[in-house]
């Protein structure tokens, strides 16, 4: 009785524990003027050509989200909004996986639910 309950006390601790985020999350992006325009986002993972405003999919990633912009007026705006760490990485790493699977996944990162992309007064 003692040898089974040892192995099902095993197998419950060295199950990997993977975070259930969505890979995508929504960013609302906006100039800080209120302008309309578009813009080049992208990380390691995607790359999409978007309006501004708008507020699109992307693809979580432990590497910053970079945006090129032109306003409708031509102004030009650049840059990259940082992803940030997820608390349920801590979850992860406790059940014995060590947050590797979702190190490999990127769905423990986040990315700010709104960002307002900097750009110059017009003249």
């Amino acid at each position: 009785m003692k040898v089974i309950i040892s192995i099902i006390v095993l197998l419950f601790l060295t199950n990997c524990a993977t975070i259930t985020n969505d890979p995508n999350v929504p960013v609302s992006l906006t100039f800080s003027d209120g302008s309309e325009g578009t813009c080049q986002i992208s990380n390691k993972r995607m790359a999409l050509t978007i309006d501004i405003p708008s507020t699109p999919m992307v693809r979580r990633s432990d590497d910053s989200l970079k945006f090129d912009c032109e306003t409708t007026d031509g102004r030009k705006s650049f840059g990259a909004i940082p992803s940030t760490l997820g608390g349920k990485i801590v979850a992860s790493a406790v059940f014995l996986d060590f947050g590797i699977v979702d190190a490999i996944t990127d769905k423990h990162r986040n990315y700010p639910a709104n960002f307002v992309l900097p750009v110059k007064k017009q003249k």
